[in-house]
């Protein structure tokens, strides 16, 4: 099993005046196998926070401190992400509210032509 990797992300404070705004898109690096097939360890995400989320869509969502990159399924008003390796367990939110931002194109790093819109 791969070593789980952490990356602290730390808070952004009222001083910060040259970062991105909260509503900017931003990209991510998949660090392991939870998304396979479709994202592969390495792969670059570009999520936007202002995405519309609908069943089906890849997303990044935020329980607590925790982060997590999964596909949404909405069924009878009921919200939840899950992996696509079926190894790991799916996951129930609140709702729209645990949602932060929706993964809209994926890219091989080194890789100019091969990339994958999701929108």
């Amino acid at each position: 099993m791969t070593e789980k990797k952490i990356i602290p992300i730390q808070p952004a404070t009222p001083a910060d005046d040259g970062g991105c705004s909260s509503d900017e898109p931003f990209a991510l690096m998949v660090l392991d196998d939870k998304m396979e097939p479709e994202f592969q360890h390495g792969d670059i995400i570009v999520c936007e926070p202002e995405g519309v989320a609908r069943d089906g869509s890849f997303v990044i969502a935020k329980l607590g401190a925790e982060y997590y990159f999964r596909q949404l399924e909405i069924t009878d008003g009921r919200w939840r992400i899950t992996a696509l390796n079926p190894v790991y367990p799916s996951i129930d939110l609140q709702g729209p509210e645990d949602v932060i931002a929706v993964v809209i194109l994926k890219k091989k790093p080194g890789r100019r032509k091969e990339q994958k819109s999701y929108v």
